[in-house]
């Protein structure tokens, strides 16, 4: 009777401090029967985004179970939505980034063997622990090492487990992308191949005969047999060490470009007319798209529905390949009465509402507009709307001054009054970064020109 097909689940995660920025992965191989982790893989792979992180962590995955047994099935898990459904052949892999890196995992094990699925955040929390463990090494100058049975090959005890990335692993390409290994124990894969493998490894591989503590900037590997016995991991530490960050949404908030009332410091919100780019406008959308696309990192495009909007996002959407979705919590406050009308020209005519509306967010402007308490509570909705649909993407939204005012204001926990205090030229751009335990960076660029 021929061997049964063995099966194992891979759990893969990536995150970068930054998108792009300081960058990392993890991966796990599991027993699908018992939940018992046979294997793990973690590097700190430098300055990279999200998704090339994502995809680095699935290859170092699949190669960990080929190396187990290359006729396994294998059921892939994360929560990256968009290496999901890439994978699985039902989205459109449009980014260049991502192309060859699709390419590579799909060379690790043959197609009909592995099949995806995307998980919840929370139940991705092993292989997000590793990915962030080797982003901690990296910041430290040093590559990811297992936290446990290290004091055994302290004491010098011979340790016994394959060499997940060196040379000795079977199959053509096993571990071309692994500069250094280490082995801390038994892999309990259960299979008479694999036990007699570990008889014979050592605790140290490295191919091409680098040192097994290369820096880590040079992109090392590193890669651990587990033992059948439950570890601990250590703490992640530094800046990244907080409740369950991990790679936060990014929104990028673009602000449209110009108006022929944009340069007349006109009220131009959703009440009124719904102006388009002028050519100033449509220029200033297009060095927009050009720094967008140098820069590489935008993941989804959303637009507030007014035109100038959309025309923005449509430039930017050409040169990046991607759809256009509208998010109405985006749009430009309602200004009543004072649609067109100049800050001078409304305290001439509407002077007591002008001042109840500086005196108080709950103020509406004349003739039924919209107070900026109501445009916060649309906008923190919309704000919800997006990190929930996109979580750790970096999201562009482009929309106007008032909905960009606010999301950096709640971000800081500023007062309402702070809005008055913030300029935003046409075209500008501001990054907030949403993390897991509900904390927020804020980054203000207002100049497109510092994207390159």
């Amino acid at each position: 009777m021929p061997d049964a097909v063995r099966e194992f689940v891979v759990e893969a995660d990536g995150g970068s401090r930054g998108n792009p920025g300081p960058a990392g992965y993890g991966a796990v191989v599991l027993d699908p029967a018992t939940g018992e982790t046979l294997a793990e893989a973690a590097e700190y792979i430098g300055v990279a985004t999200n998704n090339v992180a994502e995809y680095k962590g699935l290859i170092a995955g699949l190669r960990a179970a080929r190396q187990l047994d290359p006729a396994a099935r294998v059921r892939v898990r994360m929560d990256s939505k968009l290496v999901v459904e890439q994978m699985s052949g039902r989205w459109k892999i449009k980014h260049p980034d991502m192309k060859p890196l699709a390419a590579e995992a799909g060379r690790v094990l043959p197609p009909s063997q592995v099949s995806y699925e995307w998980i919840p955040r929370e139940r991705n929390k092993h292989a997000d622990r590793l990915a962030n463990e080797a982003m901690d090494a990296g910041r430290r100058g040093r590559q990811w090492e297992p936290s446990a049975s290290t004091a055994e090959l302290s004491a010098g005890r011979p340790s016994a487990g394959p060499s997940l990335a060196g040379p000795a692993a079977g199959g053509p390409a096993a571990g071309t992308d692994a500069r250094a290994a280490r082995v801390v124990g038994d892999a309990a894969a259960g299979a008479a191949r694999a036990r007699a493998a570990l008889a014979a490894s050592a605790p140290a591989s490295v191919r091409g005969g680098r040192p097994a503590e290369g820096p880590a900037g040079a992109g090392s590997a590193s890669v651990r047999a587990v033992r059948d016995e439950p570890v601990e991991a250590a703490p992640t530490v530094g800046w990244g060490a907080s409740a369950d960050l991990g790679a936060p949404a990014t929104f990028v908030l673009l602000r449209h470009g110009e108006t022929a009332l944009t340069p007349q410091k006109r009220f131009s919100g959703s009440g009124g007319g719904d102006p388009e780019l002028s050519a100033v406008g449509r220029d200033q959308a297009e060095r927009a798209a050009a720094a967008f696309a140098a820069r590489g990192t935008v993941e989804v495009i959303v637009s507030s529905p007014l035109r100038r909007c959309r025309e923005t996002a449509a430039a930017v959407a050409a040169r990046l390949g991607l759809d256009v979705h509208i998010e109405q919590g985006l749009r430009e406050t309602d200004f009543g009465a004072w649609e067109g009308l100049t800050f001078a020209e409304v305290r001439e005519r509407h002077p007591e509402d002008l001042d109840a509306w500086l005196g108080s967010a709950k103020a509406a402007p004349t003739g039924g507009g919209e107070s900026f308490a109501a445009v916060a509570r649309r906008v923190a909705a919309a704000r919800d709307r997006l990190i929930a649909a996109h979580p750790r993407r970096t999201v562009l939204a482009v929309t106007h001054v008032t909905p960009i005012k606010t999301l950096v204001r709640l971000a800081l926990g500023a007062p309402p009054e702070s809005l008055f205090r913030m300029e935003l030229s046409a075209a500008s751009v501001s990054e907030v970064a949403y993390y897991a335990d509900g904390n927020a960076s804020v980054r203000v660029l207002n100049d497109t020109g510092h994207l390159r």
